[in-house]
């Protein structure tokens, strides 16, 4: 608990078996009360490492439903435990849970409704093994996002998040895609309903066993932003309607 406000991590988990035990050694338990996971059809042993470390909320996908389709499930699950104050944590140890206080401290002393964990903010996101090709895509994204989505982000392709339980409630999350553009339609979402948004300094740590998507899907993705930032710049001027941006139902 923080002043009465209820933590807890959501943990989306694909093949994390080999860093899930690290990750959830890190994370402040004199803060958080409840982690949630999702094991998103691993083919290792996730899930049952899991149970054996003692993550009391377990999700399993028969079937593999996506990076966007893992979140929808934990997102509504904490909901569902009386989450007040939300952060998703990746379990492959590329961010570190020891920002997790600072996040909680933001949200839970009212400041912004949303923390993101930079990894741009400072010049760590090279130094840290960000491969240049991605670095040079983050920038460029970034900067026709802001110029669309008329905000100011130093990136919004980080996946360490924590979340208000009122932007939960009040953005229709479960209207977006299953795949890796779920994380910019949120923030997407989150903007338009006129959140404000911190961002914090994250180190950025790429490494073997980190999870990573490859060219091809990094293109996809790419696509999908532009997608997001041009239905976002024609909702905020009134030339179209979407979905996405309409009050869950």
């Amino acid at each position: 608990m923080y002043k009465g406000k209820k933590v807890v991590v959501v943990l989306p988990a694909y093949n994390a078996a080999l860093t899930l035990e690290k990750t959830y050694a890190e994370i402040p338990f004199d803060l958080v009360d409840e982690v949630i996971l999702c094991d998103d059809a691993s083919r290792d042993n996730t899930s049952a490492l899991a149970k054996e470390i003692g993550i009391e909320h377990i999700i399993v996908h028969e079937d593999n439903k996506g990076y966007g389709g893992n979140q929808k499930s934990l997102y509504n699950k904490a909901l569902e435990l009386g989450g007040d104050i939300v952060i998703m944590l990746h379990p492959d140890y590329q961010y570190t849970p020891k920002l997790i206080p600072a996040m909680v401290n933001i949200i839970g002393d009212e400041l912004y409704p949303v923390v993101l964990g930079s990894r741009i903010l400072g010049k760590g996101a090279l130094q840290g093994g960000m491969p240049v090709y991605k670095y040079i895509a983050n920038r460029a994204l970034t900067l026709t996002q802001n110029l669309l989505i008329n905000y100011k982000l130093s990136e919004y392709h980080t996946g360490y998040r924590a979340f208000s339980r009122d932007v939960l409630e009040r953005i229709n999350f479960n209207a977006n895609s299953d795949d890796f553009v779920f994380d910019n339609e949120m923030l997407s979402q989150i903007i338009y309903a006129g959140f404000h948004i911190a961002e914090v300094t994250c180190p950025t740590k790429y490494f073997e066993e980190a999870s990573s998507i490859n060219l091809a899907r990094s293109t996809k993705y790419g696509l999908g932003v532009l997608r997001v930032s041009f239905s976002h710049f024609l909702q905020r001027l009134g030339l179209a309607r979407f979905e996405m941006y309409q009050s869950p139902k």
